[in-house]
Order: C-alpha cells, then structure tokens, then sequence
C-alpha cells in the first residue's frame, strides 16, 4: 500500500504522455502534414486563341501531378466552375498575357495555394499574371465562416458543462430551456461579433436560420452526452473543438489522406464553416449540412428526452448515503447501540 501514490503517479505520468500524443497526432499533426493532394485548378484558353496556347493548356492538363488535378476551358466555363467551387483558381491565357482569377468564396487555404500555383506557372510561360478576385471577402469574412462555428461549439459546451455541474438533479425540461437560452444568445454574441469586425458582412435570414441550426444543434448534441456521461462528457467533447478546427480550417486537398478520410470527412464544423462561406458570399444554402446539423439536432433531443437515470455530475459530488435519521439526526447504528 506504500507504493501506491508512486504507482499512481507514473500511472498519471503515462496517461498525460498519450494524451499529448493523441491531441498532438489530432491537432497539430494537421498542420504538420498539410501538403497539396490534386488540388483542381483550371486553365482557360479561348476558342479563337492562337493554336501554341491551345498547346500550352493540353499541355498542363495532361502533365502527371499529384499535386495539382488541372482541367481545360473556355474562359466563361472556367470561371462558372470556379464560382461553384469546382475549381480553386483559373489561369486565364491571352498572347503576351495572363491573368489568375481567384474567389473569395473558396476556402482561402486553398486560394493561396492556387494563387502560387498559378502564378508560378504564368512567370514559367514569361508571362506577367494579373490577379483578379471574383467576390473579395475581407479578413473578417474569410475568418467569419470558422470562427463562427467554433463560438457556437464553445458556448454550447461551457453552458451545458455549467448546467451540468450546478445542477445535481434537473428533467429534461431544463436542460431544453438551458439549450434554447444558449441558442439564442450565442447566435445573438456571434452575430455581435461579426458586426464588429465587418459590418458590411451580408447578415440576412438565411445566415441567421443557419447559424440559429447550428447552435441548436451543437447545444442538443452536447446536452445529450452531459445528460448520459455527465462532465465526463468534456473528454469527447474537448477534444472535438481541439481537431476539427484545425481540420475544418483547411481545403481537404491540403490534408494528409489519412485526415482526410478519418477526420475531415464528417466533422460538422467543416459543414458549418463551408456553408456559412458560401452565404456570406451570396451563395445558397447546402443541402447536406442542413441534413447534418438536422440529424444532429434530433439525436441530442431524443437522447435528452430519453427516459432513465441522469448521469451524475461528479462523483465527488455525490451524497454518501450514513443513514441519518430524522428524528434525532444521529446515524442509525449510533442510535440502536445506545438504546
């Protein structure tokens, strides 16, 4: 028994070193193997442009890259391509010129590598590029999209996370008003927020309605699991916000593979963020997203509303049960053993 706080304490030691190593693996490990896997860009030759920059378009489409997936078009199909998203930059060739045409509505990692991208092919042609932005976003509206979802993430979790501890015993007819609360004056913070950075930021009904989806969804989620694991709930939770910003954060063709289909995949905050961007920049709405943050938002209500025992908030907190009894309040085995 004299070991056992040594025993404890490499115990704790251990447990601290593999939750750097997953944090760090989740986290940081994005950053680190962020590398450019077919990243679509395109190349527009007009239809009566001189047969040797016909040459020079065939030429990068059917150029091997693992980097880089390039298509071929008309000036007008390019940029459509590029305005759905299907495309990250367009390297646009006239004789003695070129122009990269970017958007501010493609997530702005994957701008800046089609910015250097292209522009680095132009100088190898000689040819000095022209840069143009279709729908510039400024600095607020390229970190809006993110940020956004990660302060709805935040305020659902420190809210049900509080509720969790301060109420020991609650049905679930709080935890749904703690939910609508925290619904409502996240968005309304959000909202604030975004006003203060930018307020030429396009804040109608459809960015509203969605950010109000999303909020409730997280904070119906998140309510769900402080409802059956009580705070235990913050060791999924936590490390939810810790990764899937940093995965969220960039285009999936920067992400290593394994991220790409492990993480990227079905975090909901790259749902979140893409769509919100697609908003802020006049675009509509994403089907799938509202199919995700709807599933999200049913599953937490039905595991709040499910029927049974509450998880405890801390077993710390718990009431160790002595017996006491009420007419003397003195424990019942004191009380038989003195009669």
């Amino acid at each position: 028994m004299a070991q056992r706080p040594a025993v404890l304490a490499v115990l704790a030691a251990v447990a601290g070193a593999v939750v750097a190593l997953v944090l760090g693996l989740l986290t940081f490990g994005v950053q680190a193997t962020a590398h450019p896997h077919g990243v679509p860009l395109a190349v527009a030759v007009a239809a009566d442009a001189p047969p040797q920059l016909k040459a020079v378009g065939d030429q990068l489409a059917g150029t091997p890259s693992d980097e880089v997936a390039w298509r071929v078009a008309t000036p007008a199909d390019a940029r459509a391509l590029l305005a759905s998203d299907e495309v990250y930059g367009v390297l646009e060739l006239a004789p003695g010129r070129a122009g990269v045409v970017l958007s501010g509505a493609v997530n702005p990692s994957g701008t800046q590598v089609a910015q250097q991208v292209l522009g680095g092919v132009a100088q190898s042609l000689g040819l000095k590029a022209d840069v143009v932005t279709l729908n510039p976003a400024s600095a607020a509206g390229r970190t809006a999209p993110l940020a956004a979802s990660a302060l709805l993430w935040i305020a659902g979790l420190a809210a049900g996370g509080l509720f969790t501890v301060l109420a020991k015993r609650s049905g679930p007819g709080a935890r749904l008003l703690g939910v609508a609360t925290a619904t409502v004056l996240s968005v309304g913070v959000v909202v604030g927020l975004l006003r203060l950075w930018d307020s030429t930021l396009p804040l109608g009904a459809d960015v509203l309605g969605f950010l109000a989806l999303v909020a409730a969804a997280f904070a119906l989620l998140q309510a769900g699991l402080f409802r059956l694991l009580g705070v235990r709930a913050m060791a999924v939770l936590g490390p939810l916000y810790l990764m899937a910003p940093a995965v969220a954060g960039q285009s999936p063709e920067l992400l290593d593979p394994t991220y790409r289909a492990l993480l990227w995949s079905w975090t909901p905050f790259r749902f979140s963020s893409e769509t919100l961007r697609d908003l802020l920049q006049g675009g509509d709405v994403n089907a799938t997203a509202l199919w995700v943050f709807g599933v999200m938002a049913v599953v937490g209500l039905a595991v709040v509303l499910l029927p049974g025992k509450e998880a405890e908030a801390d077993l710390a907190d718990g009431v160790v049960d002595v017996g006491v009894d009420e007419a003397d309040r003195l424990p019942r085995a004191e009380r038989q053993h003195t009669a």
